[in-house]
Formats: C-alpha cells, sequence, structure tokens
C-alpha cells in the first residue's frame, strides 16, 4: 500500500453554537464542532474532497480536553488579545463532535458574548491538523475529485466567525504546514525487485510527495511506531513548554516544523533567558518577585517530593528533573549560558552566580525540611515547662510580685487606707546560642544524593528539638538554687517529700497537701495550687498511670475497696528514659505556676538556617542555630519525691 507524504497547513472547518445551552452565571454555552461533513480542498498541485472521520479512535481528543485549548475570535491565533475563552470540556456522541467553552470575563470580550446570547453570532469553526489521510476505493465524486478519508487528526482551536467556511479554498494558508502520511488505497504494492520513486515539487523547490512501493513490511507496526514517537517528541516539547513557559505559537511552530525535542528545547531555553532579562531591565519588580517566588517554590516541592518527605504537586513543572538540571535551569534563568559546561563547573557556576536562584531554593528546601523535622521531633519538656521570650542575650529578670493579703475592713464614715505592695521575688533568664556547620558538596548535588541532602536536614531538626530536651532535664537533675539561697527542691521550700515512697495513692496525695499548702511570695495567703502533671522514669511511668486511673485504690492491703482519693488528678503522666533514677515530680498547670521557663530569643521557637559559599568545602556551608535560655521561674508550683 503506497504511502505519500504532503505539507498540509492548519485546516478549519464549519459548526454551531447550541443556545439553548447558554449559562449566562457561569459564561458558559454547548457548541458542535464537527460532524465530518465532506469539504473541498486545493493546494499547489492538487484538489481533493477531504472528509473527517468522527471515530473516536481517529480523533487526538487530549489537547481538546487539557483545559488549555483556546476559544478565539476568527481563527487569531497571533496574539493574546484572540483569546476569546477556553475550551472546558469536548467529547464525540454519535459521529457529531461536541464542546463546552467558557467565555473570559475581559471587558472586550463581553461584547462577543452578548451577541452569542442574543443569537447574532451562531457560527463555529474549528482549527485542527491532520496526520494521517486515506485515499478511498470511491476515486472520484460528482466534481470529479478524489476522497481522502482523515484518519488521524486533531483539533487544536475552536473560533467564533462571521461567516461559516465552505471550501479549504477560503481558509488555507502558505504557513504552518506539516507532515501528513496519505494512504492509497487503491494502488498495490509493486513486486519487492521493483522500486518505484515519484517525487512532486513545490513552490519552495522541496521534494513534497514520496511513494514508495512495500516490500515484506509490517505497515501497522512501523506505523504505530512512527505515531508512537511523534507523540512522545510532542508530549516532551510541551512539558517543557509548559516549564520554561514559553508562548504555544512557538510551541506550535516547534511541532509543525518537526523540531527535534533537543532542538526546541535549546531555543525555549534561550527565549526564557531573554525574557528574564528583559523583564530585570524593564524593572517590573511585582511580576519578577512573584515569578521568581513561583519558580523557588516548585523546586522546593520538586525536591521535597523526590526526597518522598512532601508530596508534588500534579502540574509540577520540576516533576523527574534532577538536580543538576534544576541547577542548570537556575543558570538560564540568570541569563548564563551552560553551554559546553561539565556537571562539576555548572553545579559550581549555579552556586557562585549572584542572580541564580539555586542556593536560594536549595536553602528553602533544607530550611523547610528541617523546621518539619523539628516540629515533628518527639520532646517532653514542652508538657511542663513554659514558654517566654527575650530579646538579647543579656541576663532578663522574671518578677513575681509581692501580695497585700486581704482587703481591709472600712467602718462607718472611714477613708479607704493606702496599702503598699511589698517587694516579691526574681529569678534570671538568659539566651545562648546552640548551632552547628555543616557541608553539601557539590558531588552531593551531581550525584542527585537527596536522601544526603535532605537526611541532614531531618538530622538537624531534629537535634535542635533534642538540644533542648537535654538541657531542661540537665537543669532539673542539678537542683539548682534560687534567687534565695535555697534549692529548688528543699524542705525549706515545702516541696520535697521527707520520706522516700513509691508511686501509690497515699505518696501522691502527700504532694497534693503539700502544693496546695504554699503560699504567695509575701506569705499572707495560700496559693491553693492543684497537681496537673506527673513527670518521672521510664519504669515508674507505668505505676503512676495505674493509679491515676484505677478506680479504687490498688495498694490496699485487705480485701476492702477503697476509692481512689486521687484518681484524675493529673491530666498528663510523662516518662522519659532522661531520668535514671527513682525520683519522680510533680507539676502544676505552667500556664498558672511556671517552674522552668525555656526562653527563646525574639520568640523565634524553630531554628534559623543560613548559607554561604565553602572556600574550604567545595559546595556550600549551611549553619543552623537555635537561640534560646532555659531558667528557673519559681518553686511553689512543683514537687518532688526522691523515690524507693
Amino acid at each position: 500500500m503506497p504511502k505519500q507524504t504532503r505539507q498540509l497547513p492548519d485546516l478549519h472547518t464549519r459548526a454551531d453554537f447550541a443556545p439553548a445551552t447558554l449559562n449566562e452565571a457561569a459564561r458558559t454555552v454547548e457548541l458542535t464542532w464537527s460532524t465530518g461533513a465532506q469539504s473541498r480542498r486545493f493546494d499547489d498541485w492538487d484538489d481533493w474532497i477531504e472528509e473527517l472521520s468522527m471515530n473516536p479512535a481517529d480523533v487526538r481528543m487530549d489537547f481538546l480536553n487539557s483545559g488549555s485549548a483556546p476559544l478565539l475570535a476568527d481563527h487569531n491565533n497571533y496574539g493574546l488579545g484572540g483569546v476569546i475563552g477556553v475550551v472546558e470540556r469536548a467529547w464525540i456522541k454519535d459521529g457529531v463532535g461536541h464542546a463546552v467553552v467558557r467565555f473570559s470575563e475581559r471587558d472586550d470580550v463581553e461584547v462577543i458574548f452578548k451577541d452569542v446570547k442574543a443569537g447574532i453570532l451562531k457560527n463555529i469553526s474549528v482549527g485542527y491538523k491532520i496526520y494521517k489521510m486515506e485515499k478511498q476505493p470511491q476515486t472520484e465524486t460528482q466534481s470529479g475529485l478524489p476522497i481522502y478519508l482523515a484518519t488521524d487528526w486533531e483539533p487544536k482551536e475552536i473560533s467564533i466567525v462571521p461567516i461559516p467556511i465552505e471550501g479549504g479554498a477560503k481558509i488555507r494558508s502558505e504557513g504552518n504546514t506539516s507532515s501528513v502520511t496519505i494512504i492509497n488505497k487503491e494502488v498495490k504494492a509493486m513486486p519487492k525487485t521493483v522500486e518505484e520513486k515519484t517525487t512532486e515539487t513545490r513552490a519552495d523547490n522541496a521534494p513534497a510527495v514520496s511513494v514508495k512501493p512495500e516490500a515484506r513490511i509490517d505497515e501497522s507496526a512501523i506505523r504505530a511506531d512512527a505515531a508512537k514517537q511523534e507523540r512522545q517528541r510532542q508530549v516532551d516539547i510541551r512539558k517543557f513548554a509548559q516549564m520554561s513557559r514559553a508562548d504555544d505559537a512557538v510551541v506550535n511552530g516547534f511541532i509543525e516544523r518537526g523540531d527535534s525535542f533537543e532542538v526546541a528545547k535549546e531555543q525555549m531555553l534561550k527565549k526564557w533567558s531573554e525574557k528574564v532579562d528583559s523583564e530585570a531591565t524593564r524593572g517590573d519588580a511585582s511580576v519578577t518577585t512573584d515569578e521568581k517566588d513561583k519558580f523557588i517554590e516548585a523546586g522546593v516541592n520538586a525536591i521535597r517530593g523526590r526526597a518522598g518527605v512532601d508530596k508534588m504537586d500534579a502540574g509540577n513543572e520540576f516533576r523527574g528533573m534532577r538536580m543538576t538540571e534544576i541547577a542548570k535551569l537556575c543558570l538560564d534563568r540568570a541569563g548564563v549560558s551552560s553551554r559546553g559546561m561539565g556537571e562539576l563547573e555548572m553545579v559550581k557556576r549555579a552556586f557562585t552566580t549572584s542572580t541564580s536562584d539555586f542556593p536560594v531554593l536549595l536553602e528553602n528546601a533544607m530550611h523547610k525540611t528541617l523546621q518539619g523535622a523539628y516540629a515533628t521531633a518527639p520532646d517532653t519538656w514542652s508538657r511542663f515547662c513554659s514558654v517566654g521570650s527575650v530579646t538579647d542575650f543579656r541576663a532578663h529578670n522574671r518578677y513575681r510580685l509581692g501580695s497585700f493579703g486581704n482587703l481591709d475592713a472600712l467602718g462607718e464614715n472611714s477613708e479607704f487606707k493606702n496599702k503598699s505592695i511589698p517587694d516579691g521575688e526574681k529569678s534570671t533568664i538568659t539566651a545562648t546560642t546552640k548551632g552547628n556547620v555543616i557541608n553539601i558538596s557539590r558531588q552531593t548535588i551531581i550525584n542527585d544524593d537527596l536522601s544526603a541532602f535532605i537526611g541532614l536536614s531531618k538530622m538537624l531538626g531534629r537535634a535542635a528539638r533534642r538540644t533542648i530536651e537535654a538541657d531542661v532535664y540537665a537543669l532539673l537533675a542539678s537542683n539548682p538554687l534560687m534567687s534565695d539561697g535555697i534549692a529548688l527542691f528543699d524542705a525549706a521550700h515545702d516541696n520535697l517529700a521527707g520520706t522516700a515512697a513509691v508511686v501509690s495513692v497515699a505518696s501522691i496525695e502527700a504532694a497534693r497537701v503539700a502544693m496546695a499548702k504554699q503560699m504567695d511570695v509575701s506569705g499572707n495567703d495560700f496559693l491553693d495550687l492543684r497537681p496537673a502533671l506527673w513527670l518521672g522514669g521510664m519504669g515508674a511511668g507505668g505505676s503512676a498511670r495505674v493509679v491515676n486511673e484505677a478506680q479504687y485504690d490498688p495498694d490496699t492491703a485487705n480485701k476492702l475497696q477503697s476509692p481512689n482519693r486521687v484518681r484524675g488528678l493529673f491530666r498528663d503522666v510523662i516518662d522519659s528514659p532522661r531520668i535514671s533514677g527513682n525520683e519522680w515530680y510533680v507539676f502544676a498547670d505552667p500556664a498558672e505556676s511556671p517552674v522552668i521557663e525555656v526562653a527563646f530569643l525574639n520568640g523565634e521557637q524553630e531554628p534559623f538556617l543560613e548559607s554561604e559559599q565553602g572556600f574550604e568545602v567545595d559546595g556550600l556551608q549551611w549553619k543552623v542555630r537555635l537561640d534560646y535560655g532555659v531558667g528557673l521561674n519559681d518553686y511553689r508550683g512543683a514537687y518532688k519525691n526522691a523515690g524507693a
């Protein structure tokens, strides 16, 4: 079955609206874009009758259903002004192509929308591209012209037109041509020993038609393979075009000319660099900043998504790109050509070029991962400590005012008396800096070692959380002196059990009574504090939960069941391996009576990450720091039992 190859332009055919389906609120209307009707076509060397197959298997509907297919005004695809809407969805039913289109809300489109609503504009034309035609056995019509059935074609846009197109002569164009395979079903294959070549000469002197006989060739396999390669070429070009924000007209040009993906990619990168440079020269800060933020956000999402710590957005333009490809893209955006660079040099330039987004992108990816690991790392200090803030690294005082006791009785005709507030107590807390420096080499980036890159970020976040945890328990174990010169837990503070005991109803009841009897700073009245938290080692934690939840006293020695006097006393039972001895503690709610405070510099509770170009290390150095301090606030909201 001989084949021919011809260069055909994008074509149009007529269709119409279904006005009754117009939805004014949604600005949508249903239309018919093709019935497959025959139409006459001609070019420089031939006339024929064209018929569109409306078999769904023969029509490429992906682009029309992609949400990107435009609704145009009279096939005007030379600028954004020609786009008056978008194709929402399209389908083929009973041999007829249907679609729902949505009109733009621009002022200049409103006039067209009103005319459609009023029934003034009714005519529709569809622009399409043909990839394969088959000459039908009935070689001639009444006009004496052959019939060609398009068995592989693709609708590209839908237009509102003033007059419906009737013949190919009225809509043809010399530009935007593409190769079309023409299969002549009437010509039998020549003997395998004979080879016939037919060449037609176009106006541009390029061979336009080539016919060869087939000899022991699986034509269907060849066609399928060629179609597969062509579809993949178009997919690759469109995917990269979306990433580089190339105009549709440019993309269509690559596809129609048959440019390879490599050629198209190079041209799109060049145009992208020129666009970025022009924006920088224009000084359009709002647009450039918005584009830069979106670029960095997409890159961060792609890196974290590939590392498995984040869900990658379905439409992410960086999907599947290696770190070196992202580095190259950052260089291109910065106007630096990476042509001829090896991977080491390219990554180095991406790091060192001042306008490159690559260091910022990596820093944001690490910082987001670090913050996530810090937030989710397990700790216990936040459950029994209060959180505060300091403004610098000096010692900051925490004051507890004295009280003037009860109000004085006022007799008849008596005057109100002034009463001074006695001096209270104070404690101090000082913030310090904890941190480390790590290195990310260029080799790590080139090797696309996301596990090392993201893994370091996770470890840093967890380490920051653990550092606070260790400092809090170290302070608790040291039983430091308060501002009154007495240790935090001491008999003089009435917060240390006189007899060491295991966790039981009796020992917890003693702690409850002792805490309730604590006096205010001036010794004028009881604070009546209530235990809310139990803290101890892992071995005693289970016993504490049993005592806290049991309906009856589990320690009774006789057979009679005694009610549990301390049931539900603690809203939280905290056990930690950092307490290795038998001691256990009872704390009041830290919001009511804070004992240990963790104060962060300027209230920043999360670790800070910054980077700089490495000198000793061939790559980037990352510094993580956390500014905080741990100190005592008051002794009255805590009670200790040495345990047994």
